[in-house]
């Protein structure tokens, strides 16, 4: 049995973290306020008030009852999120977005966001080598890059003051800030005292919430990654593993292929959130600091638990079943599509199945190293190939059945997953109804969801069009330097044919003394210039 090693540009991964706080709320008069409204620099003003963009306003959550799953009240700061730390926020205009309103909500551009663009999300396996090995570089960038605009909470709310007169945040890198959300989002609530904790808790998987959270997380990826690196074309990629018979994405040329000196190992690396029953016993958060390498041995798991990758056939029959949630609403409904694309139900009758991990889940377990447990699955790069894939076939469904915004459920999910609900960590504020949606209000769209003429387009003359563009200034320079040659060629045949005939004149007429320091003899300082 070999290990995974990654190829040697891939996730070098060190450093700290930070993550879903605004760096200017993360402080004692933040937390003693409550009040998150950071000055637009644009015109000086909180939330770009000044401006038009947005203002700064109370926070108003849903009060519709969740559902019995989570018994506890006011323990948990995630609880009616943000409420714990902060009840003012910025509440954008238009297509203005961010914390700050400084920025444009998704698919929306130009210094006033007045601008739609479409972005195309590829398949990493159909892209060019050149792309692909830009993917990665980015996610090296980000993974060795401090964020500029978040840091993450290293401790509960009140173990940081009434007052705040203790905060205790700290900074991190990019790509950790999203391995930081989705541990977050997914840790047990602790109920005092170590060890004691509430484990039927999670405020994006498991219920309704699941499909739209992860579609807002990997927009906030793309955002970060495009801020980052001045990109703003870039978009993840997936991987469409549907009837796969391996892992064909594990290479050393993509996310990591094998080594024969540990079967599990796949980069020096340092992940994060990896040991929850640690936090769990310490009654303390993850702070990202760094636990270990990269783990993954895909295929090497239960085969009773995950037979297979997932079939074409297995997709297409979860895009049948018509209800997006239905009751319970968590991991035991039956013919749900959220639940059967999560991977709770079989894919044959889309009837709840315990022991089993099909769709989704099938892909965490199948990787059997890090992506495998849930708040630390987003270290592992193939997590974003993985959602992404996710999200498309979430996309095919919202097109096909063109649910109305009542289908989905307004009260008595599971804690969290609530229509009016706000998405834990975000800060800027999505509730999870607002996302129950197509992709096409959103401004991005699947390659392979295109129709024939446009899928060539990006599939087959974009690449082309990319390479052009990356070899444009060669091919410039190259003719520029090709003009200066044919100058230089020019002007010594002018000047040679001038100095025959001068000596033509010379042995008419006698010899001459040449002017050996001339500075006006045509042609001297070019050529001295131009060699």
């Amino acid at each position: 049995m070999r290990s995974l090693y990654v190829s040697v540009v891939l996730l070098q991964l060190i450093g700290a973290c930070l993550c879903q706080f605004p760096r200017p709320c993360a402080n004692s008069e933040g937390l003693r306020t409550k009040e998150c409204c950071p000055v637009w620099d644009g015109d000086g003003s909180p939330c770009g008030a000044l401006s038009g963009r947005g203002f700064c306003t109370e926070v108003e959550v849903s009060d519709e009852p969740h559902g019995p799953q989570y018994p506890h009240s006011g323990i948990d700061d995630r609880e009616r999120w943000p409420l714990a730390f902060y009840n003012r926020t910025c509440r954008c205009a238009g297509n203005y977005g961010g914390f700050n309103c400084g920025e444009c909500r998704f698919g929306y551009w130009g210094s006033n966001c007045a601008e739609y663009r479409e972005s195309v999300r590829r398949n990493i396996l159909t892209m060019s080598v050149a792309d692909q090995q830009k993917f990665i570089s980015y996610l090296n960038l980000a993974k060795n890059t401090i964020s500029r605009d978040y840091v993450i909470s290293t401790a509960t709310r009140a173990e940081m003051g009434e007052n705040g007169e203790n905060p205790m945040f700290s900074d991190i890198n990019t790509y950790d800030l999203f391995v930081w959300m989705h541990y977050y989002v997914s840790r047990d609530a602790f109920l005092g005292g170590p060890g004691n904790v509430w484990r039927d808790i999670d405020f994006a998987h498991e219920s309704a919430a699941f499909l739209p959270w992860h579609r807002v997380y990997l927009l906030h990826w793309e955002n970060e990654i495009r801020k980052l690196t001045g990109d703003f074309n870039f978009t993840i990629p997936y991987w469409d593993w549907r009837d796969a018979q391996s892992c064909e994405v594990c290479t050393d040329a993509l996310m990591g292929g094998r080594n024969s000196l540990n079967p599990n190992l796949l980069s020096p690396a340092s992940v994060i959130c990896t040991q929850p029953e640690e936090y769990n016993r310490r009654e303390a958060l993850c702070n990202a600091t760094g636990e270990g390498p990269l783990l993954r041995n895909p295929g090497n798991h239960d085969p009773n638990r995950v037979p297979r990758i997932p079939t074409t056939a297995d997709v297409e029959f979860i895009l049948s079943l018509s209800d997006y949630e239905t009751e319970p609403m968590d991991r035991f409904a039956n013919r749900s599509f959220r639940n059967a694309i999560e991977g709770f139900t079989s894919p044959d009758t889309g009837m709840a199945v315990q022991g089993q991990s099909t769709m989704h889940n099938a892909l965490h377990v199948f990787m059997n190293g890090s992506m495998s447990s849930v708040q630390g699955s987003a270290n592992d790069p193939i997590f974003l190939l993985h959602h992404a894939f996710i999200d498309s076939i979430y996309e095919r469904w919202l097109r096909t059945h063109q649910p109305l915004r009542s289908s989905y459920p307004r009260a008595n999910a599971p804690i969290g997953h609530n229509d009016g609900y706000y998405m834990v960590p975000f800060l800027p504020l999505y509730r999870n109804g607002d996302y129950f949606l197509s992709n096409k209000a959103l401004g991005f769209e699947y390659a392979y969801l295109l129709d024939p003429g446009q899928r060539f387009v990006q599939e087959v003359l974009t690449p082309y069009l990319q390479q052009a563009q990356e070899i444009w200034q060669w091919l410039l320079g190259a003719g520029i330097l090709g003009a200066l040659i044919a100058t230089v060629s020019a002007a010594l045949v002018v000047v040679a044919r001038r100095r025959w005939k001068r000596n033509q004149r010379k042995k008419s007429y006698g010899e001459r003394q040449p002017l050996l320091q001339s500075s006006t003899e045509e042609g001297s300082s070019s050529y001295q210039t131009t060699l």
